[in-house]
């Protein structure tokens, strides 16, 4: 089986080595040779550790007839999803761990590819295969649902504001000096790298249609040492947390920092790792744990992908060989989403002022589970900080709530919040 490379960076090298270095074990485990036999890079001047030719042109590589799978590992959405349909239309396999192109285009390319086969294992948490679990393992079950930490780089820094002291702005730095973020971190720590591979996710659990623009996306850059003073003080970890949950016959789709319990499993993943839960009404809660990223990690997911389209494994896409559902379950809205709350407010630090926040809070339908207040330090003229926690609450009110209090003369910056999961 001959491979073609689109895209020779860290991850699409490592492709190449393993196949060549693996070669006995890799046609031992598929019952054919899988021979990586062209890359295709923008820069041919460019050094590249690997042993295969390599070439910029990319068209000539799509009409070759001698290759069988390709590989596509460019990044982006509008290039790779061109590309990618046209070799499909040509009834040629694809693999890919592009999410961002998933996370737009997965259903026009899964009907565009019918039957030809088409792997993305490593498009999500690449050293779990998370989905070929769900898709296969646990296909038995109605998912309830799949709760992880999806993003190395956001876990990183939580790990080492939680654990280390660290400012977020210092856990960043250390990250990127680390070769864990990017100079440009926006993508990570804003919860959208989480988000894509969310959906994709909910797809396979779910059939659910939608967008990253369709859900709710928080970052972890307003995380301050206040909050993390609260979570430490109440035995609570902070979380980057990816959502989806079957709400009656909706789909729940969220990504935030979230305030974890710190006995649940999910709370002790650390540093750049990451790690899945999945419910179902069979099998109960199990736990995925793994690197999420990194070029071997994501190497091993593209080549088991590749040992399955050699063996001549056929599973549908998503893992439906017809529609669960007659119509698509729905995107629950942002505004009916029940959770529990954690609110941190900086306010003047004068009689009456709590109990003003209590009533606003009563009046919008929140009820408060917990209270405390920051010592104030000497020479402290912000104000003081109050941290509140609510029992289940509806996310319009608390949206309200929130508006409500941004506009009062006695608080002194605009509130902030985390939802509490668990």
């Amino acid at each position: 089986m001959r491979v073609a490379i689109l895209g020779v960076g860290t991850v699409g090298e490592q492709v190449a080595k393993i196949l060549i270095q693996n070669q006995k074990l890799i046609t031992a485990r598929s019952g054919k040779e899988i021979t990586p036999v062209i890359g295709v890079v923008k820069n041919l001047n460019k050094k590249r550790d690997i042993g295969i030719p390599l070439t910029d042109d990319m068209d000539a590589v799509l009409k070759r007839d001698d290759i069988d799978v390709y590989v596509e590992l460019m990044g982006g959405v509008d290039y790779p999803y061109r590309i990618i349909s046209e070799i499909l239309k040509r009834k040629k396999a694809v693999v890919t761990a592009n999410k961002a192109l998933l996370a737009y285009h997965r259903y026009e390319l899964q009907n565009i590819a019918q039957d030809t086969p088409f792997g993305f294992e490593a498009s999500v948490a690449g050293g779990i295969p998370i989905i070929k679990t769900l898709r296969e393992g646990l296909s038995a079950n109605h998912i309830s649902s799949v709760k992880g930490i999806m993003n190395g780089t956001s876990n990183y820094i939580l790990t080492s504001m939680m654990q280390g002291g660290a400012s977020f702005e210092r856990a960043l730095k250390s990250a990127q000096e680390l070769g864990y973020a990017e100079a440009d971190p926006t993508f990570d720590v804003g919860g959208f790298d989480a988000a894509h591979k969310l959906l994709i996710l909910s797809s396979i659990a779910y059939g659910v249609y939608g967008k990253p623009e369709d859900i709710l996306i928080e970052g972890i850059e307003s995380i301050t040492k206040e909050d993390i003073f609260f979570a430490q003080d109440f035995e609570y970890i902070i979380k980057l947390l990816a959502i989806a949950k079957k709400v009656d016959d909706k789909v729940e789709l969220r990504v935030h920092p979230a305030l974890v319990a710190k006995d649940k499993m999910i709370a002790k993943v650390d540093g750049v790792m990451n790690g899945i839960s999945v419910v179902g009404d069979a099998v109960g809660e199990t736990m995925f744990y793994g690197p999420g990223a990194g070029g071997s990690a994501t190497a091993s997911a593209v080549i088991s992908d590749l040992i399955d389209i050699a063996r001549d494994v056929k599973s549908p896409m998503f893992g439906y060989k017809i529609p669960l559902e007659l119509t698509p379950l729905e995107l629950l809205a942002q505004d009916e989403i029940r959770t529990k709350y954690y609110f941190r407010l900086t306010v003047d630090d004068k009689m009456g002022v709590l109990a003003k926040i209590t009533n606003i809070m009563s009046e919008n339908n929140l009820s408060i589970d917990s209270f405390l207040q920051k010592p104030k330090l000497k020479g402290d003229e912000n104000g003081v900080t109050l941290f509140f926690t609510t029992h289940t609450s509806l996310e319009l009110d608390v949206k309200r709530v929130i508006e409500i209090l941004t506009k009062q003369e006695f608080v002194k910056e605009k509130p902030f919040m985390i939802r509490i999961e668990g």
